[in-house]
């Protein structure tokens, strides 16, 4: 019997996965079945971490908020701010309202002034 010689597509996929996985270290970016393993890992972890971070850099704002509404000497909290801005009608999120915090201390002393009033 003769020898069959092989399309290109199983090739093409191969090389497709050892180009994702080329950073990888060890065997894991030159064996093509520990390649193809770490690249599912590695996907699964991106997908997993991409909402973590969202609320990981939620946190981190409301703790930013409310560190400098607590500093401002203003005698209420984060959640009595939020809940004002949201009374208010003010469409401020928490990211901005962070940037704020951070930037110019003093607009955000007024903003919440001009809420209570």
């Amino acid at each position: 019997m003769t020898r069959v010689r092989r399309g290109y597509i199983a090739r093409r996929r191969r090389t497709k996965i050892r180009l994702f996985a080329a950073t990888f270290r060890g065997a894991h970016s030159r064996l093509t079945r520990a390649a193809t393993q770490q690249k599912t890992r590695a996907l699964v972890s991106a997908h997993r971490d991409r909402g973590k971070q969202k609320r990981y850099f939620r946190r981190l704002w409301i703790t930013r908020i409310n560190a400098v509404t607590r500093e401002n000497g203003v005698c209420y909290s984060y959640s009595r701010l939020m809940h004002n801005l949201y009374k208010r009608r003010l469409l401020l999120n928490r990211k901005i309202l962070a940037q704020i915090a951070i930037l110019n201390k003093n607009c955000l002393h007024i903003i919440s002034n001009e809420i209570i009033k």
